[in-house]
């Protein structure tokens, strides 16, 4: 949902269930776009094949933004903060520069046995915009990726 301001908003997996619509669509398509468009007039040479800057100092959003492209759904919660959709979960990660990736779902829902299956298709999309991913196992033994730029 687009903020005031701000403008497009990319789905984190952490707020409501994102309402399907060709102005989101559109939305998503432009914003995508436009990190396309921002990453070859700012990185020289290595064009659209690495993240800009401002990837960089807000890397949950534009991991989110880049999922959100292709094609992964987000997970969501409801008004009292319970999980009501399986999908990726996007949020900082423990350094700035980097985010942290999990695949989240209401309890029962699956979510745990799908998660390395569904993180390594993430990682895929991002590493081929030019993110570094890392497949962690984390507290109980779930998975999560952690996203940085290249070095």
């Amino acid at each position: 949902m687009a903020v005031p301001g701000q403008g497009f908003e990319p789905s984190t997996g952490d707020g409501p269930e994102p309402e399907p619509s060709a102005g989101r669509e559109r939305e998503l398509r432009t914003a995508h776009e436009g990190l396309l468009q921002i990453r070859r007039l700012v990185n020289g040479p290595a064009g659209a094949a690495v993240p800009a800057p401002w990837e960089v100092r807000q890397p949950a959003r534009a991991v989110a933004l880049v999922l959100e492209a292709a094609g992964f759904p987000p997970s969501a919660v409801d008004a009292e903060g319970r999980r009501t959709r399986t999908g990726y979960r996007v949020a900082d990660g423990p350094e700035p520069g980097r985010a942290q990736v999990t695949w989240s779902g209401p309890p029962g829902g699956g979510a745990a046995e799908e998660e390395q299956e569904r993180l390594t298709a993430c990682a895929g999309a991002l590493e081929g915009l030019g993110w570094v991913c890392l497949l962690y196992r984390g507290p109980r033994r779930r998975r999560f990726l952690e996203v940085e730029p290249p070095r």
